[in-house]
């Protein structure tokens, strides 16, 4: 009897994301070939990121290892920052009818493109996979309303057209429970980044930890918090900043790397209260991320409603950094054990935030468990379970 064969694997995507791509590889890599279908081509060009507000182009491979194809955006105002009518891809809806039957993976249901293939999808008899970011504790947050809302149009109706439910962690799996979805229908495909390019990296760059502080004319023997992520409202940035200044200690310095919309009102803050010790770093692109983690001695994330996962806390495990995270965050529940590897606190609380910050520099070394626990959260655990439902 002749084994069954396997089904294509295919994703579509708004855009080619530094964090997906090498994911895609690892798979084609390592016995297990996708495509990804692109909507929108705009983060292969140098151009300004609505959110850092600067020029942006990423200096890793976005496309290398694996197949891809871009479709032509038909949309009066084509961009994926441009919500629902962003991205009108015809292109994508006829190449599903005309594919042989595949598992047709789809990245949410933010635009026009991504609801029309769910439906064109498994009228096509494809088996529809959703993989989705959002964690059910920030769906709390936003009001009975809201869930109600996504009851009715996600549960009783587009979730209709998805045969497998691919979680990333433990509040977006909450999230499709909540919603009515059977245990049977979800499988795990965790939030990862490339654990093996930042370990590496680490390798390379703890050894030369004071000769990079001196590169950027941080003191030797001082402490580093470290902040990494867009200036904005999401993020809070500013509650980073009090919270160094609440420390009132000489011996630390807090580096935030990023750009953003909230820069004027960081530096005015920073400015107006004669705080010391701060560096902002500018947009700094992904070959050089790793060098800031090095310098690191703890890493924070203060974000609130849409930090549905926040890969930043991954990348910084990767250096056996303690994290500290706020309760908001997608990955607080998952990444997070608190006391072990870092705390988490409740966000917008200055004092918690405050507190822990100090917990953990006073005592750095009770919290390095993240590389170990990091490993859980990989590429190969996404790649087993694709292999298994395809």
């Amino acid at each position: 009897m002749e084994a069954k064969q396997k089904k294509n694997i295919i994703f579509i995507n708004t855009h080619p994301i530094q964090y997906f791509a090498p994911l895609y590889k690892y798979c084609t890599e390592h016995g297990l070939p996708v495509e990804v279908w692109y909507c929108s081509d705009e983060s292969m060009k140098p151009v300004t990121d609505t959110q850092f507000g600067v020029p942006v182009q990423w200096d890793i491979p976005l496309l290398e290892g694996y197949k891809s194809s871009f479709f032509k955006n038909y949309s009066w105002k084509p961009s994926h920052f441009n919500g629902f009518w962003g991205l009108i891809n015809f292109g994508i809806w006829g190449k599903l009818i005309a594919r042989r039957k595949s598992l047709v993976i789809i990245h949410g249901w933010s635009n026009i493109t991504f609801l029309i293939a769910f439906v064109i999808a498994t009228c096509r008899g494809h088996k529809v996979c959703v993989r989705a970011e959002t964690p059910w504790n920030q769906e709390l947050l936003k009001g009975d309303k809201n869930i109600r809302w996504k009851k009715l149009f996600l549960g009783k109706l587009l979730f209709s057209f998805v045969d497998y439910f691919l979680y990333i962690g433990t509040q977006n799996k909450l999230f499709y429970q909540n919603l009515g979805i059977a245990t049977n229908k979800l499988f795990y495909t965790p939030y990862a980044v490339d654990n093996s390019r930042f370990q590496e990296a680490a390798k390379m760059y703890l050894p030369q930890k004071d000769a990079l502080k001196q590169q950027l004319q941080i003191p030797v023997g001082t402490k580093v918090i470290l902040y990494s992520g867009k200036y904005m409202q999401k993020k809070r940035p500013l509650d980073i900043i009090r919270a160094f200044q609440m420390l009132n200690r000489l011996d630390v310095w807090l580096v935030m790397v990023g750009d953003g919309e909230l820069r004027p009102e960081m530096e005015a803050l920073i400015k107006k209260e004669n705080i010391n010790n701060v560096l902002l770093t500018g947009f700094i692109n992904q070959s050089q991320i790793p060098k800031y983690y090095a310098v690191a001695d703890v890493f924070v994330m203060c974000s609130n409603v849409g930090e549905t996962w926040g890969l930043s806390v991954n990348e910084a495990m990767n250096f056996n950094l303690p994290v500290i995270v706020s309760d908001v965050c997608g990955c607080s529940s998952d990444l997070v054990q608190h006391g072990k590897n870092g705390f988490v606190y409740p966000c917008g609380d200055i004092s918690r935030l405050n507190e822990c910050v100090g917990k953990v520099l006073d005592d750095t070394s009770s919290y390095k468990h993240s590389t170990v626990m990091i490993n859980e959260f990989s590429y190969e655990e996404t790649r087993q379970c694709l292999a298994t439902i395809c």
